[in-house]
């Protein structure tokens, strides 16, 4: 077993395409905290059941520092003497059939696949690597310094070195707050998951008639196949509602029926194979037309959402497209007569979030809900700058047991999400391939009948 093997080592391997720009983040985090020691993990499997693991995903703030999605990895900044920080990496090392370890074991590559050697991942990631089976002893030999570990990712060795949670978390803060304003690498990949996505949707169209026969689930595997082929994975679990489950927020179970004359609710995002991903949503007539009431609802829907994308500018408040988004709905509600108004009384209330229930967007970028650990005052109470990237998704929800509305509009849920980038002078929509408009949507859907998905 141990004889008569090829070498196998990459020689000729170069760096990861975002390498200088991961180089580039690390000086910014490193300048935050001089003379600190900085831990951050990519995490472990996680057990599914039994001996199943769930597909390994790494912690964000890892990856966005180094371009690397390996299971076990951890970035160390060291300070350095001369001020600023030394980055080296801790990776698991090919597995050996001298020890049998390629063989044996969970980590065997025989059952898991090649992993990089050490050799490979320096030259990959820029830095020096070392074997993370000697992780905890090498921190333990290095000179005594402050150190602070993005907790909650290996809880070994978490174990390993002794940290204030206090400080801590202001590591993860300021990791999520790195990560609020893209780079020029970030958008393109930014711009690769959006266009994914815009592919999804359109299988989904495709597939309609197929779901009509059978659920929401064909659906799911429609728009799951195009993120798989062209990305790494679905950003997120994606939302398959139709009829009265376009009103469930988060309703992801996707085992309901598809019938004609209901509305369709998707909500997907292709995760790009370097793990940025998109957010887009579209509310489609499952017909291919919308009914008078389906199309009155969802043209408030269109036009709160304009309101909300032309709030987005560099140098405007971040609540701006949130409020500009709610204050319409809020008149059309008063307008309605579904509120008492004026539209001000309701709107200063909060009246109208009976019917819209969630905020109108959130960061986007290597989470679907990125930056989320970010302070306040960096993040919803900050101005816009160019470089961010929002999503902008209002919406209408009437569930089917509110008695406080007519019956025709029970059941009924819109919302119109797009991936919006603050540019120089305005905004860029990265998901605008997408028809928004109800007359466009129509055209749109009734073109690809009967055309075939594209490989």
């Amino acid at each position: 077993m141990r004889k008569d093997w090829a070498d196998t080592e990459l020689h000729d391997i170069g760096p990861v395409e975002q390498a200088p720009y991961a180089a580039a983040r690390r000086a910014a985090l490193s300048a935050r905290f001089p003379g600190e020691r900085l831990l951050i993990p990519a995490g472990r499997l996680k057990v599914r059941s039994n001996d199943s693991d769930y597909p390994f995903r790494p912690y964000s703030g890892y990856v966005h520092l180094t371009g690397d999605q390996s299971v076990d990895g951890l970035l160390v900044l060291e300070p350095a003497e001369g001020g600023g920080h030394d980055a080296h990496c801790f990776q698991l090392p090919r597995s050996s059939r001298e020890d049998g370890s390629f063989w044996l074991g969970a980590e065997a590559e025989l059952w898991v696949g090649r992993r990089y050697s050490l050799a490979e991942q320096e030259r990959r990631l820029g830095m020096p690597a070392h074997d993370v089976r000697e992780a905890a002893a090498e921190l333990a030999a290095l000179p005594e310094a402050p150190t602070r570990i993005v907790r909650g990712h290996d809880a070994a060795l978490e174990a390993a070195v002794a940290t204030d949670a206090g400080r801590d978390e202001e590591l993860e803060e300021a990791l999520s707050e790195l990560r609020l304003v893209k780079d020029a690498w970030e958008i393109g990949e930014m711009r690769a998951a959006c266009d994914a996505t815009t592919s999804g949707f359109t299988d989904v169209v495709k597939e309609l008639a197929h779901a009509v026969a059978t659920s929401e689930r064909w659906l799911e595997g429609t728009f799951f196949r195009r993120a798989r082929v062209e990305g790494n994975d679905v950003g997120y679990g994606s939302i398959c509602a139709a009829g009265e489950h376009a009103t469930i927020m988060h309703w992801v179970r996707n085992d309901g029926p598809v019938r004609p004359g209901e509305l369709l609710l998707l909500d997907a995002g292709v995760e790009t194979k370097t793990l940025y991903t998109a957010d887009v949503t579209r509310t489609l007539p499952i017909s291919g037309t919308f009914s008078p009431l389906q199309r009155k609802i969802y043209d408030a829907v269109y036009d709160s959402q304009q309101a909300g994308i032309d709030a987005v500018r560099p140098g405007a408040p971040y609540r701006a497209f949130h409020e500009a988004s709610q204050r319409l709905l809020a008149e059309r509600l008063v307008e309605w007569g579904l509120l008492e108004g004026p539209p001000e009384r309701v709107y200063a209330l909060n009246l109208q979030r009976r019917f819209t229930m969630a905020g109108t967007g959130h960061m986007l970028g290597l989470d679907v809900h990125d930056c989320a650990e970010a302070r306040n005052e960096t993040y919803v109470d900050t101005v816009l700058e160019p470089g961010m990237v929002l999503t902008v998704e209002p919406g209408l929800y009437f569930q089917a047991d509110d008695l406080s509305v007519p019956a025709e509009y029970r059941g009924i849920g819109v919302r119109i999400e797009d991936d919006i980038l603050v540019t120089e002078d305005g905004n860029e929509n990265l998901s605008g391939a997408l028809p928004r408009r109800a007359a466009d949507v129509e055209a749109w859907m009734a073109g690809l009948q009967g055309v075939p998905i594209a490989p």
